[in-house]
């Protein structure tokens, strides 16, 4: 299994890359998803300036980005490496992230996704997570569901948020 820890300054530049190659797995569904349509890789500078980065390997063939919303910890993104999907490392990054939030005082982790694409909805309630009603929502979870509609991707699918409760 790879070393899942927190990401070095300098590991940063490289995520843009595997962010985008990690897109490329849209393209394999049936029927696949534009994801040339999603929005650019971030930048070294976005991921620096990040809540928290946790990265899979050396160098890092994954990683998991936390922000916080509402006061909770926010998956707000996972990529893994093509080279290595489908072999736990996303599935050790959300564990990952997860302990991390708990120790750091979180009781819970929210996240937003395609409902109907297999590595994503279906992957995070394996994870533990829990489909969450609109009217659940926080106020700063409402305002990025409505920014990613604005950004086009809730016409590439359906999208919802997700809950994982940390229990202490």
């Amino acid at each position: 299994m790879l070393e899942i820890r927190p990401a070095a300054l300098s590991e940063f530049s490289l995520l843009p890359e595997l962010e985008a190659a990690a897109d490329q797995a849209f393209g394999s569904l049936t029927p696949p998803l534009p994801y040339g349509n999603f929005p650019p890789p971030g930048t070294a500078v976005d991921y620096a300036g990040a809540f928290h980065i946790m990265v899979a390997g050396r160098p890092p063939v994954g990683f998991i980005r936390l922000e916080i919303v509402d006061g909770a910890a926010h998956l707000q993104q996972l990529a893994v490496s093509p080279d290595y999907a489908r072999q736990g490392s996303g599935r050790a990054l959300v564990a990952a992230a997860k302990a991390w939030a708990r120790e750091a005082g979180f009781t819970s982790m929210t996240l937003i996704t395609f409902k109907q694409v297999p590595f994503n909805a279906p992957f995070y309630a394996r994870c533990g997570f829990t489909e969450l009603r609109p009217e659940e929502y926080g106020q700063e979870l409402a305002v990025l569901r409505t920014a990613e509609a604005a950004a086009g991707l809730e016409g590439m699918g359906a999208r919802i948020a997700m809950k994982a409760v940390l229990p202490a």
